[in-house]
């Protein structure tokens, strides 16, 4: 069977991240189609496609970038503008999905993450690319495919290249919510880790419950079977503690985000005590919000690394510790493969670094 042609395929994107937008398209081979997406005097989102895509692939390239609403916005109508022009197929590439922190009740709010995937979903999006989710079981949330790619090669391959005496180091989990990641890193570095235990109070979003931890009630030594359900302890979490040795070290942090830093920068204080002398923090995502540039100067953090799936220019014009990885090759042959019907579990292989070697352009 012959390959798509070239002139099949539509490439749109919205206003959240221009550059990466650009890079794909060099990348690919294919010119921006002419779709203008703007805004009306009293903030409405407008989109424009001026050419037909009638029967065409569309791949949308949108991120959740600062002005996150906007972004969702420009995306839902994007896509339904697709739909409602006869559009083939509608992929939209979000490299960060935003709202994925959202995943789980909290409290007396809602699932944010599984309300937008079905507003995604009924716009008329037919597939979506994304990249490291927060938590994997948000592919559940769709009720289309959803690839979800992996930022660890390229991050393994920052480490093997640009820190020097890797060897020497430790991959560091800044909770134990993180240990999986930091396991996954530590097997393919052939490397130890370490797990910090009792982190310092995070936001208010994710503050435990009062509802799952009452007030701790005076027991007996017998339990009465008739009294009912027990009533749970009071959660307390342990003073910050370092499992694991990171003395004479290089202590590499690996996430999935980093957004609100004071978390990361509590971690590299105690690192820095327990006498690791270098720590790097990597991530995919880098929201960087708030006065994050500012704090991560000020700490003992001597590298921020993070992928451009999120456009961060302005915080790195503020810090010189954030570094940045370009992933659109690895969205580029995402989109290829697609485009042309081949196996995506390519780009799942982790040794492979086909990146880097034999990236092929539409056929």
């Amino acid at each position: 069977m012959d390959a798509p042609k070239t002139s099949d395929v539509v490439l749109i994107s919205g206003n959240s991240h221009p550059e990466l937008a650009s890079l794909i398209h060099k990348r690919l081979g294919v010119k921006s189609s002419g779709c203008a997406v703007f805004h009306k005097s009293n903030r409405e989102s407008m989109v424009q496609i001026n050419d037909s895509i009638r029967g065409k692939d569309v791949y949308i390239i949108q991120t959740g970038a600062k002005d996150v609403n906007n972004s969702i916005m420009e995306l839902l109508i994007m896509a339904y503008a697709c739909k409602t022009s006869s559009a083939k197929s509608i992929v939209g590439v979000i490299p960060y999905l935003p709202y994925s922190k959202q995943c789980k009740m909290r409290k007396r709010g809602s699932i944010v993450t599984k309300l937008l995937a079905q507003m995604m979903c009924k716009s008329g999006l037919t597939h979506i690319i994304t990249m490291d989710l927060h938590q994997k079981e948000i592919q559940g949330f769709f009720d289309c495919p959803v690839d979800n790619l992996r930022a660890s090669p390229f991050l393994l391959q920052y480490i093997q290249e640009s820190i020097p005496d890797y060897r020497n180091s430790v991959i560091v989990a800044r909770n134990p919510a993180a240990t999986a990641k930091a396991t996954s890193y530590a097997e393919r570095l052939r490397l130890g880790i370490a797990v910090i235990h009792g982190e310092q109070k995070e936001a208010e979003s994710d503050e435990v419950d009062g509802r799952y931890s009452p007030p701790t009630v005076p027991r007996s030594r017998t339990m009465d079977a008739g009294v009912g359900v027990p009533v749970r302890i009071a959660k307390e979490k342990p003073p910050i503690n370092v499992v694991g040795d990171v003395g004479g070290r290089i202590a590499i942090m690996v996430d999935d985000l980093i957004d609100d830093v004071q978390s990361f920068v509590a971690a590299a204080e105690v690192l820095k005590e327990r006498g690791a002398y270098k720590i790097y923090v990597l991530a995919t995502h880098g929201l960087l919000s708030s006065d994050a540039p500012r704090l991560i100067e000020d700490s003992p953090i001597d590298e921020v690394v993070v992928t451009n799936t999120i456009p961060h220019e302005l915080q790195k014009m503020q810090c010189h510790k954030i570094k940045t990885v370009d992933i659109s090759i690895l969205l580029s042959e995402a989109i290829r493969r697609i485009h042309n019907k081949e196996s995506m579990s390519y780009l799942f292989i982790l040794p492979s670094l086909f990146y880097l070697k034999s990236y092929r352009k539409f056929s």
